[in-house]
């Protein structure tokens, strides 16, 4: 299967390079945080039919996304809205715009001098009232929210002036429960919230963009990124790892909070995710980078591995033993950035792992 899986991976390049091109081409740069789209644990919803709208938005809602109205300046739900937390799209949840770049510019509207991601963003020249503007929609439901002007404040020099009734507001302590935790890194930096008790596994299971792909999605799970680790070769490439010289493994860094996600519950997880019987190898991918392991951190984390595979053998849950190596963590390397979060950009794409009950 590996030889069909590195020609996805050709694909994908030239996929991903086409549509590079495309945004450089037409669209603001990146926001001034550097951030780009985050969609792990986010809503992906698409835009539902016009008769579903009527019934799941108001009409303001409903005359302001689809058909391009305004609301009254001043009597609206959000111009004056002070606490923290994100704005989505009304229609579709995607994530908006951030409190902590919202400003009062005296217009009446909620106003922000950029959006969290520029690709959810589309703008487009409006010369309707007998002037030409810059109107902005969202891009997965095309809802009209607005317009942009270029007389706000630094850094951006941008005001984008929004309609209430195009968003909904979710203030910083229910970001979490709703799917949007990969936000609250800057609530974090700015000192609105604190940082959550935050702890590390590395796992390996075969192929890592199907163990990603379930991990990223657990209760507690606050990052993931696939990579190499186990073996001696520095800075390898997907191809050198590929080649089983290296002694590396395909590999996931999980970043956990231990109050939400214990260690061993994260290992009975991963004990069910994939076939940790089979030595060197998941399903058709064989050789020693798609071995079972368990890189540990800490002495903490080395026994509690120690019980959980005890008790997985004792279980019954597998008909042969377990075979899982448990060995203490060495450097850790990230994967190229066409394998980071590879099945949430190729949903159809290739895995051998399936959560077990």
């Amino acid at each position: 299967m590996q030889a069909w899986k590195i020609s996805g991976i050709i694909a994908a390049i030239l996929v991903a390079a086409s549509i590079m091109a495309m945004v450089r081409g037409g669209e603001r740069a990146v926001a001034a945080d550097g951030s780009t789209n985050p969609t792990s644990n986010m809503s992906e919803s698409k835009k539902p039919g016009q008769a579903e709208l009527k019934k799941k938005l108001t009409a303001e809602q409903y005359a302001v996304t689809q058909q391009s109205a305004t609301e009254p300046a001043f009597r609206n739900e959000y111009w004056d809205n002070h606490k923290p937390g994100i704005y989505v799209d009304i229609v579709s949840g995607k994530p908006l715009f951030s409190s902590l770049d919202k400003f009062d510019s005296g217009c009446g509207w909620p106003s922000f001098t950029q959006p969290l991601a520029t690709n959810e963003i589309v703008e487009k020249t409006d010369t309707s009232h007998g002037m030409t503007r810059t109107e902005v929609r969202s891009t997965t439901a095309d809802s009209h929210l607005g317009h942009v002007f270029d007389d706000g404040p630094g850094p951006t020099g941008l005001r984008y002036c929004i309609n209430s009734a195009s968003l909904r507001f979710i203030p910083v302590d229910q970001m979490e429960a709703e799917g949007y935790g990969e936000l609250l890194a800057p609530f974090v930096k700015a000192g609105v919230v604190a940082a959550p008790k935050q702890e590390t596994a590395l796992l390996a299971g075969g192929c890592f963009w199907g163990m990603e792909e379930i991990i990223r999605k657990l209760p507690g799970v606050l990052d993931t990124t696939v990579g190499y680790t186990g073996g001696t070769t520095k800075n390898p490439t997907y191809e050198e790892v590929c080649t089983g010289m290296t002694g590396h493994a395909e590999a996931i860094r999980v970043v956990f909070d231990p109050a939400k996600m214990t260690y061993a519950k994260l290992l009975d997880y991963f004990f069910r995710m994939h076939d940790p019987t089979t030595l060197n190898r998941q399903h058709n991918d064989v050789g020693s980078q798609y071995r079972s392991a368990i890189f540990y951190t800490s002495e903490a984390q080395r026994e509690t591995a120690e019980k959980v595979k005890a008790e997985m053998n004792k279980s019954g849950r597998f008909d042969r033993p377990i075979v899982t190596e448990i060995t203490k963590a060495t450097p850790f390397y990230s994967a190229e950035d066409y394998h980071q979060k590879y099945l949430v950009k190729h949903p159809d794409g290739y895995t051998c792992h399936v959560l077990r009950d």
